[in-house]
């Protein structure tokens, strides 16, 4: 399994190339409607007070997603942001963040905060970080709980809800390390069932 990483944790990370040039820096994530995948990034300028570019980054050009830096070939690699846009993408900051998550069969899973990918050269949506609803996952009023709920192989987006596979939610992890061993693979580091 590849590193995975928040939507919000990337905004604001650079876009370089692989000679050493910073380009730009991530402004928002873009996906396609079904929130499967990455494909493509719009961008702000690299100083303090630059706003947003007309160009955008399609996820063909992006060499690999890292940790700290989106990687390109070259500046070559970037497109006018209306054109990209065009093509009935969504920014995942506009239609999925506060998005309500329900399961096909009627449960009530929570809010979306953030979305998790897959970094390298995946791009993949795997997850959703959410606010969950009391009865999915109980806890103090105060303080709801956040827990991170794997996407399932099918997912279904209407209008501000994401309907998700009752059996993608059957575990849900506490901590992004947590949700990365449970979608790895790897046992004994994810919470058990939701009541």
């Amino acid at each position: 399994m590849k590193e995975l990483m928040t939507v919000r944790s990337l905004t604001t990370r650079p876009v370089v190339t692989l000679g050493g040039d910073a380009v730009a820096h991530v402004k928002d994530t873009v996906c396609d409607a079904a929130a499967s995948r990455i494909t493509g990034f719009t961008l702000t300028g690299r100083g303090l007070l630059s706003g947003p570019m007309k160009e955008g980054l399609p996820w063909s050009a992006v060499h690999a997603l890292g940790h700290d830096a989106v990687m390109i070939l070259d500046r070559r690699g970037l497109v006018s942001a209306a054109v990209m846009m065009v093509e009935q993408q969504t920014t995942l900051r506009s239609r999925v963040l506060g998005a309500r998550v329900l399961t096909d069969s009627g449960t009530e899973v929570g809010t979306v905060l953030d979305v998790v990918v897959e970094g390298g050269t995946g791009g993949r949506v795997v997850g959703f970080r959410v606010t969950a609803s009391r009865g999915f996952a109980p806890g103090p009023s105060r303080h709801r709980r956040r827990v991170y709920v794997p996407r399932g192989e099918t997912l279904t987006v209407s209008g501000r809800a994401l309907v998700l596979p009752a059996d993608a939610v059957r575990h849900v992890a506490d901590d992004l390390p947590g949700f990365t061993a449970l979608v790895g693979g790897v046992p004994g580091h994810w919470r058990g069932s939701p009541p």
